[in-house]
């Protein structure tokens, strides 16, 4: 049995885990109880369920969760569990239903989770206490978050008092889901996001990424530059605080809020530039989609990005957004899930080309995804040891995986008092 306590007391800071975080089962059923059971897990989009009696269906681990929109509106979650006899209830991942019907003995549920209908339970039997089992759950202008504990996490309300301003201009529940796709990732979830959370490998890696990216915008170290590099780097600076001055002034919050480590619901933003045309995540840097998010007149808005802990990331621009959730499955396997978003009203081949729209992302994707695959094989082996993070490339990974460790003891520490 591994000793989780010790193995995290002693973790080496400026470091990655030890093999274990990323391959021993034990510790992935831990990860699944503390940090996905316990904690804001994103799932989605608003418009994932644009209408009233509209379901989806998100797994977390070994947990289904139906995401509905009642007949009011309401966006709700519950357990997919049929409180009869258990049986799964909503069998797509994607629905729209009058109500919520169980195949197997035809109890129904309205689109609230009460129980309306059961058939053959005797006159004594009260269906008012036989609802469906709520699950926390948020929509953070637009961006959807559950949460499996009983008592979910209060600081929520934070983050959203901080983020919904950045987010607000871009009107996610004004847009609709132009594609989405699901990538099997063969590694530990913890993978999945350190090898999100830096650029370092991105000039090696992502040749589509990196044409609308600059290259001093991920970190560097000073003292390796030349001085035609020195000077780019603090071009870059003060061309980060000008476009951060102007787009403020157009009401476009920009400025970096880094809550990676200080934060049960963590998270980080920031609004960046974009080189060539400056418009969009495309080949050619010009925009994908003719028609802009929200109510946004200007596509050179930059490229914000969102992250949460503990398993998203997002871009949004000024024509289409890009969200992304990690879905552990086991130890060693993930789910990336991508969704990309443009205006309700922006129509296909007319507006936008699919594949302009998705290409950079699905390329870039499907090479992150190697190179956690790569880094699986490697922590498998006898020959793995923590190695060092950069401090000038890798310090938000550092951030994220301190979280992680505080997170896991902070439970830990209370597991201990209460026994």
């Amino acid at each position: 049995m591994v000793d989780l306590v010790s193995q995290l007391t002693h973790r080496k800071k400026g470091y990655t885990l030890e093999a274990p975080f990323y391959t021993d089962p034990e510790i992935f059923e831990a990860d699944m109880d503390v940090i996905f059971g316990r904690h804001w897990i994103f799932v989605g989009v608003d418009v994932d369920v644009p209408e009233p009696g509209d379901v989806m269906v998100v797994k977390v681990h070994q947990t289904e969760v139906a995401i509905v929109r009642d007949d009011d509106g309401v966006i709700r979650a519950f357990h997919n569990v049929c409180r009869h006899r258990g049986a799964r209830l909503v069998h797509d991942d994607k629905t729209t239903v009058g109500n919520l019907v169980c195949r197997y003995h035809s109890w129904v549920y309205d689109t609230t989770g009460a129980l309306i209908h059961a058939e053959h339970m005797g006159q004594d039997f009260d269906k008012s206490c036989h609802g469906l089992k709520p699950v926390h759950c948020r929509s953070l202008e637009g961006l959807l978050f559950i949460c499996l504990a009983e008592n979910a996490p209060a600081d929520f309300d934070e983050m959203e008092r901080q983020i919904a301003p950045y987010l607000a201009p871009h009107n996610l529940r004004d847009a609709k889901i132009a594609y989405e796709h699901d990538l099997l990732e063969h590694g530990n979830w913890k993978l999945t996001i350190e090898n999100n959370r830096e650029c370092y490998h991105c000039g090696a890696n992502h040749p589509e990424l990196t044409v609308p990216l600059f290259a001093y915008g991920f970190g560097f170290d000073p003292k390796e530059l030349d001085p035609a590099e020195r000077e780019h780097a603090e071009n870059y600076a003060c061309m980060l605080n000008d476009n951060h001055r102007d787009w403020e002034s157009q009401g476009l919050p920009s400025k970096e809020i880094d809550r990676l480590d200080d934060m049960v619901t963590s998270f980080r933003t920031e609004r960046l530039p974009l080189a060539g045309a400056g418009e969009s995540h495309t080949l050619n840097t010009e925009r994908a989609c003719k028609k802009l998010m929200g109510n946004l007149t200007n596509a050179k808005a930059g490229a914000l990005h969102l992250w949460t802990q503990p398993n998203s990331w997002h871009h949004f621009m000024g024509d289409h957004a890009v969200v992304f959730s990690v879905l552990p499955i086991d130890a060693e396997h993930s789910i990336l899930r991508t969704k990309w978003l443009v205006h309700k009203d922006a129509r296909e081949g007319i507006d936008y080309d699919l594949q302009n729209l998705i290409g950079v992302w699905m390329a870039t994707n499907q090479q992150d995804g190697d190179l956690v695959g790569y880094c699986q094989q490697g922590v498998r082996g006898k020959g793995y040891v923590p190695g060092p993070y950069s401090p000038h490339t890798e310090m938000l990974v550092e951030k994220c995986t301190n979280w992680y460790v505080g997170r896991m003891m902070a439970h830990l520490a209370q597991t201990r008092a209460v026994a």
